[in-house]
């Protein structure tokens, strides 16, 4: 681990009233005091005790004052990086801090990595990795599920269950070896340990389980729900867009066709982020152009979350609105009847009909005219009449999504999601691991056995909290840290 003096610009570089330029290492307090003097023009930054915060002036190597600032001395190991620190608060400018920084180099430091003070942080044990990554994920919360989550897990959230986990599995990895090195005072089968230990892997598969199935509903809400609008052309389909976003952000016209490419837009609706695309209008044509925006929207479709289908209720249901129908019957969809100001030639029953044409044997998401859950699904489908021009329909159409995905609420409760993807993939790694333990027992195989995914398990919940974490993986990780964090 490097230990040499960093230093950054803390703050964005961008003219603001204030900026901070943070320096952290051994050598921070003296590479500060070679360019800082107290209001009397003296150098006696190294006297000032820690925690402590002190007006004075950034000089140049001539002793010109450069600028007026207030120092923030932090001694080790009460800093955030549990090192030696200072921050220099210094007006905000751009070529201000520049300067400032570019002094702090002179006087023996260096420029920090991307996200090298939130490493040092790890590294010198002050945190733990899924609280580092949480760092970070509270600079990029994009609402307020996501802050609340991500200082959550700042906390300790996240740790805490990781580190219970992990107790009680090396408790019973070191119960399993010592019976095996003193068999004469413990006698495994006699207790019927294999069953005790049986409860203790069901209740912790049980609890991963759980924080598995809520890295879905964690990513949506903090990243957004990846919603796309599809259609036949000149449905309504930008026009929503517009009404959602609250400005005109794509074009309408008479003209069917006029959308050919994907538009992307990220807006909250009522606490909730929808991540909207709005797509080509799906349908048959001759035109290279069209037919390119065409098969993006299929595409886009794939990977959505929610998928809106926009049906003009004027004009009768074709054969485009069948390639629709397939495409779309394995995704959780909200179909909106567009146009309900004017006459109307497509009802709820023509849709319930046209779309039993089309589905597939056992699909996993029909149209269910009952309301009725099909197959085991989630969420169902649902219609809805809308008109863009007269703002029918919006309303319940929020409403609705947020049956589907937050049983009708959200609350930011206590609840712990898991929002990062490599903390759910570690945790599907040790649930996996548990799994085999729990075949172990039931085949009843030699105690020793349970002991290798037990320990596996173990590891797996490490790497989350940065335990055993190979090096490759921790400079992948603080490399997409801002610069100054």
């Amino acid at each position: 681990m490097k230990t040499d003096t960093i230093a950054a610009v803390a703050t964005a570089m961008s003219d603001s009233g204030i900026g901070i330029i943070r320096v952290s290492g051994d050598d921070a307090v003296v590479v500060v005091d070679r360019i800082y003097r107290n209001a009397k023009k003296e150098r006696v930054l190294m006297k000032y005790n820690s925690h402590t915060i002190h007006y004075g002036f950034i000089v140049d190597k001539d002793e010109t004052i450069v600028d007026e600032v207030m120092v923030s001395v932090m001694r080790a190991p009460r800093s955030y990086t549990a090192e030696d620190t200072v921050e220099i608060n210094c007006h905000g400018g751009i070529l201000m801090m520049q300067k400032i920084l570019a002094l702090c180099v002179w006087s023996g430091a260096r420029i920090a990595e991307p996200g090298e003070f939130t490493k040092r942080a790890f590294l010198n044990g002050r945190i733990d990795l899924s609280k580092a990554e949480a760092v970070m994920d509270v600079i990029h919360a994009k609402s307020e599920f996501a802050l609340q989550s991500s200082v959550k897990q700042l906390k300790g959230s996240v740790s805490d269950i990781i580190n219970k986990m992990r107790e009680e599995i090396i408790y019973e990895i070191a119960y399993i070896e010592s019976a095996l090195d003193d068999p004469e005072h413990f006698d495994l089968e006699s207790e019927g340990y294999g069953d005790k230990l049986l409860i203790i892997v069901d209740r912790l598969k049980e609890h991963i389980q759980s924080l598995i199935q809520s890295a879905d509903d964690g990513r949506m809400l903090s990243e957004g729900i990846r919603t796309v609008i599809v259609g036949k052309p000149n449905a309504g389909k930008s026009s929503l867009l517009n009404k959602l976003v609250g400005q005109e952000r794509a074009i309408v016209t008479e003209i069917a066709g006029t959308t050919r490419d994907i538009l992307e837009e990220r807006v909250s609706i009522d606490g909730i982020i929808f991540r909207i695309l709005d797509t080509a209008g799906i349908h048959s044509t001759e035109d290279v152009v069209e037919k390119i925006g065409v098969e993006k929207a299929k595409s886009a479709v794939e990977e959505a979350d929610l998928v809106l289908y926009v049906i003009d209720s004027s004009i009768a249901l074709d054969d485009d609105d069948k390639d629709i129908f397939n495409i779309i019957q394995d995704k959780n969809t909200l179909i909106l009847l567009n146009k309900s100001d004017l006459s109307i030639r497509v009802t709820e029953e023509d849709i319930y009909s046209f779309a039993a044409i089309v589905q597939k044997p056992n699909s996993s998401t029909g149209i269910s005219k009952s309301g009725e859950e099909k197959n085991g699904d989630k969420y169902q489908n649902r219609i809805i009449r809308t008109s863009m021009r007269e703002k029918d329909g919006i309303e319940l159409f929020l409403k609705t999504v947020k049956e589907m995905f937050f049983h009708g609420n959200i609350v930011y409760n206590d609840e712990v999601y898991i929002t990062n993807m490599r903390h759910k993939e570690a945790f599907e790694e040790a649930y996996d691991s548990l799994v085999k333990v729990k075949e172990t027992i039931i085949c009843q195989m030699p105690e020793d056995f349970y002991t290798i995914d037990l320990m596996n398990a173990y590891e797996k919940l490490g790497l989350i909290i940065g335990e055993s974490v190979e090096d490759d993986l921790v400079n992948e990780i603080f490399g997409k840290f801002c610069m100054g964090k």
